[in-house]
């Protein structure tokens, strides 16, 4: 890829910015909205969706369905980046996110519901990944983390309210409207990506000629692996034995499946969405490892810390959406405040060393969780969850992408952007696994023979409500043995993460410092022909097609052809 020498003597701090630079985030910081609110809305009031519905042990794919649309997606939105540019795919994606949604409010049946997910997280998984990249071609990598900080805030209030809002759609009036509610901030997010998102990209042929360079073949044996090992997931544990032929058949199909995937990357593809140069230096795939742990933690705390709350603490699911603000407060400001200090100090290991670190002393404190934990004591173990989780989210990407060439920006953020996916899938399905298993094993404690049928097989998730379990009010003795195996049953998922969270911090030990670049390099600027007024600054290089990185010989992005052992 080649790039034009503009303005290359001038660092990013030191000039100013046109208002058309500004006017992009607005659309960005919308359709971020969009996908955080989605999220944190269903964390909170899956129960009561799955209990309307009677999805019984199906309910996992509610939650798995979108996630494996997000991930299978997220290579392809990439790819589609570098080949339709940047403005049309965010269009795209932002309407395909709020036609799912609309269709998932009016889902009549559970395999509806999923089939709306899936559609959904095809959009969410598209915009995660374009507004990451988007950021990136306007702001250097050194600086980068800091204007993401302005994106992270508009996540930070979706993650906010999203689950008072749902706990409170749902606890009034219908659960169908914790996705009507998407319509509105769609509307808005389309609005003003159409109007404000003006960038430069290459034309290279007519439309059929790029459809072709898409990697149509690499996508659909991701695509394939994924769903492979996520029906073993789903059914290990619960509907089959771990040991059954039907869990390890998918599962080591899914697994040679992305073997052959990586292989298919590197030696038959033409133009490979995720080449496996990205993972041939010791930071960038150490790098990944932690995105991908990072995932599964933190999808598991967002699924179980709300059935803690409405099964042990008897709490409706707008009160279990207020507790959970304890975990989602302090997360995106930790993540923005982790994101100006790599900005600050060009370097990204202590700020994820540190968020590492904290992640195994709330999972720790997990275990802890009764009934009777008092409220300071909860929140707290909650609040440095959130403060680990979010350092360490901001500061995985600079990780990655430090020893990558720029021209690697779009395929290294949708990598990094699938693998955190991939890991929130395993953070859905290992707990759920887990949780039932261990429910199935200590269902004798209840002496209810109707009521063992009920939350067997599954069905505890399903009937993890607060109108579940005050329906035995007055049956003290019952109720206390069902508490009894909900809160052993959830300890257990606690046991099972803290192995997970020990031992992200010392993979991080294992990371090499690498400086960030401080000056822009990108085919995909500001179109400053289609700007809406005169730059603030002519000597801004953000009006310019593209802006060269002069790098020191220690900065030189490590260029590799194959997989090799580089640091």
């Amino acid at each position: 890829m080649a790039f034009t020498n503009i303005e290359a003597d001038q660092d990013f701090e030191d000039s100013r910015r046109s208002l058309q630079f500004y006017a992009v985030f607005p659309g960005l910081c919308f359709s971020i909205l969009l996908v955080a609110l989605d999220t944190s809305i269903v964390g909170t009031a899956l129960p009561t969706i799955v209990s309307s519905l009677g999805s019984g042990a199906l309910y996992i794919w509610i939650v798995n369905g979108y996630f494996l649309s997000v991930a299978v997606v997220q290579p392809l939105a990439g790819q589609m980046a570098d080949i339709f540019g940047r403005r049309a795919p965010m269009l795209a994606f932002l309407a395909l996110f709020t036609l799912g949604s609309g269709l998932c409010a009016g889902a009549s049946s559970t395999e509806m519901l999923i089939s709306a997910r899936i559609i959904q997280g095809l959009g969410g998984g598209g915009i995660s990944v374009l507004v990451s990249i988007i950021v990136g071609d306007l702001v250097p990598l050194r600086y980068r983390q800091k204007y993401m900080a302005i994106v992270m805030s508009f996540f930070a209030l979706g993650t906010f309210i999203g689950p008072i809002v749902g706990g409170a759609i749902v606890t009034n009036v219908s659960w169908r409207w914790t996705f009507y509610i998407n319509l509105p901030v769609g509307g808005v997010a389309l609005f003003l990506v159409f109007f404000f998102l003006k960038v430069k990209h290459p034309s290279d042929g007519d439309i059929i000629s790029r459809l072709i360079h898409l990697d149509w073949s690499g996508h659909v044996l991701l695509s394939a692996s994924v769903v492979s090992i996520l029906i073993a997931l789903t059914w290990g544990g619960t509907k089959y034995p771990w040991d059954s032929g039907r869990v390890l058949a998918p599962l080591i199909i899914g697994g040679f499946g992305l073997v052959f995937y990586l292989l298919h990357q590197q030696y038959a593809s033409k133009d490979p969405s995720m080449p496996l140069r990205l993972f041939g230096n010791r930071t960038s795939l150490l790098g990944f490892v932690l995105t991908f742990l990072h995932g599964i933690i933190m999808s598991w705390f967002s699924f179980f810390i709300p059935v803690y709350f409405q099964v042990l603490k008897e709490d409706s699911p707008l009160m279990a959406g207020v507790n959970v603000l304890a975990l989602a407060i302090p997360f995106t400001p930790a993540g923005i405040l982790g994101g100006l200090i790599v900005t600050w100090s060009g370097r990204y290991k202590p700020v994820l060393i540190a968020g590492l670190a904290l992640l195994p002393i709330a999972t720790g404190c997990f275990t802890l969780l009764t009934a009777e934990t008092p409220t300071a004591q909860w929140a707290v173990f909650q609040v440095i969850a959130g403060l680990g989780g979010g350092l360490a989210l901001t500061s995985t990407l600079p990780a990655i992408q430090a020893p990558l060439a720029e021209g690697d920006l779009a395929s290294a953020t949708a990598a990094w952007a699938f693998v955190r996916s991939f890991g929130m899938i395993w953070g859905g399905s290992i707990p759920a696994a887990v949780f039932n298993s261990k429910v199935d094993s200590l269902i004798s404690r209840i002496d209810n023979a109707q009521i063992r049928s009920l939350l067997a097989l599954g069905g505890a998730y399903e009937h993890a409500t607060r109108l579940f379990i005050t329906s035995f009010n007055d049956q003290p003795a019952l109720k206390a043995q069902i508490i009894s195996v909900y809160t052993d049953a959830l300890q257990e998922t606690w046991y099972v993460l803290l192995a997970f969270a020990c031992i992200t911090s010392p993979i991080a030990l294992f990371l090499r410092e690498i400086p960030l670049r401080t000056r822009l390099e990108t085919q995909y600027g500001l179109d400053e022909s289609k700007a809406m007024t005169e730059p603030a600054n002519m000597d801004a290089p953000l009006g310019n097609s593209a802006v060269a990185v002069e790098l020191e010989p220690q900065d030189e992005p490590t260029q590799i052809s194959g997989v090799g052992n580089h640091s």
